[in-house]
């Protein structure tokens, strides 16, 4: 019989409404562990921030709150790598896994760290001055220091192995999941309103300032259209509201900021096409969300979206205005590509995620036996 293992979580990253779509990995990822592992046991650490709600109601999962906010990043560094280890010691874990980039550099148990993409070494320029040399060391150290890394995608895991140089096989791959509420809304759609939805945080490479801009140019083919855009502010929100005003588009560009799952879902619900025109991605969750809920999507042409939607998406150059401009008067009338996109939506679960990530704590405690 197998030995029922201690695995931690380190959730000290974790901010309610402030990490994106790690904050919506984390939750799916736990629930799913749940429901697949009844035998190992689970301690979840957690900052001040973050309540028990993250933690599933399973028998094998246990709620370790830590005295620490992770809104003051330094501080929250600071306890991962001094005192959590501390707390790992005592608590005789087999393994520790880090679901947010960075681990503690010493713990007294293997770690398994997720990394979501490399952006911060494909395009530090993206980064504050003063946050590069934390992402930069932080990463660097969680990547040595790990005995098993989990990549959100292939793209992602040649980047790991290309900017850091390591051993291929310390690199698994884990592709993250939809959320069975994306399929239901496909059979709810509607009514459809004259809506192109981007779920997207409004940072640097999400490429949101080309959008409102190509998006001026399509109201004027199509003036009943609004553009939606829903998720966390980020770095470049103030740029973005002060081109939207610029443009005179505030009564047809709505920025939602973070918002409950069952909004977004009535925006997905009721969205009559979806866009996400990223420049770079580690995954891009709202794309595999928008094909299993049934809305026509244009996406960028980069991987690891061309590789996630296959022939389900309409694609475009995302450094092309009048790529742009083409994919969304194509996809605001055209849907013939919705049944391919939600079949190949079916493709990505939580289940196989947690699947693989359990195989990778199982791997990572055996070797260190």
């Amino acid at each position: 019989m197998a030995k029922r293992l201690r695995i931690g979580v380190n959730a000290l990253y974790m901010i309610p409404g402030g990490v994106g779509g790690t904050e919506i990995y984390l939750r799916n990822l736990l629930a799913a562990l749940a429901a697949l592992d009844r035998e190992n046991q689970y301690f979840v650490f957690t900052n001040r921030e973050t309540d028990s709600t993250l933690v599933p109601m399973a028998t094998n999962f246990q709620h370790i709150p830590q005295p620490i906010r992770a809104v003051s990043r330094p501080a929250r560094l600071i306890w991962e790598q001094t005192l959590l280890p501390l707390k790992i010691a005592t608590m005789r874990l087999d393994c520790l896994l880090n679901p947010g980039f960075t681990a503690p550099i010493v713990t007294a148990c293997p770690n398994v760290t997720v990394v979501h993409d490399m952006q911060h070494k494909r395009h530090p320029e993206h980064f504050r001055r003063f946050d590069r040399p934390a992402w930069q060391f932080f990463v660097w150290a969680a990547v040595h220091r790990s005995r098993i890394l989990l990549a959100d995608s292939g793209a992602t895991r040649d980047d790991l192995i290309r900017y850091y140089r390591i051993d291929p096989k310390r690199v698994r791959i884990a592709l993250l999941g939809v959320e069975d509420e994306f399929f239901s809304i496909a059979e709810l759609r509607g009514p459809l309103r004259p809506w192109i939805l981007c779920a997207s945080t409004l940072h640097p490479h999400k490429n949101i300032e080309r959008l409102v801009r190509v998006f001026g140019r399509f109201r004027e083919i199509k003036p009943d259209f609004q553009l939606i855009l829903a998720g966390m502010r980020g770095f470049r929100a103030s740029e973005i509201e002060a081109l939207i005003s610029r443009l005179n588009l505030e009564s047809s560009v709505r920025i939602t900021g973070w918002i409950p799952r069952t909004e977004l879902y009535e925006l997905f619900r009721h969205a009559t096409a979806f866009v996400y025109p990223s420049t770079f991605e580690g995954f891009g969750l709202p794309v595999i969300e928008a094909m299993a809920a049934g809305v026509p999507l244009a996406c960028s042409d980069i991987e690891p979206l061309r590789s996630i939607t296959g022939d389900a998406a309409i694609r475009f150059a995302p450094d092309s205005d009048e790529e742009m401009l083409a994919a969304l008067l194509r996809v605001s009338e055209d849907s013939s590509l919705v049944p391919a996109a939600r079949a190949r939506a079916r493709q990505f679960t939580w289940k196989h995620c947690a699947t693989e990530t359990l195989a990778a704590l199982t791997a990572a405690a055996a070797q260190s036996g």
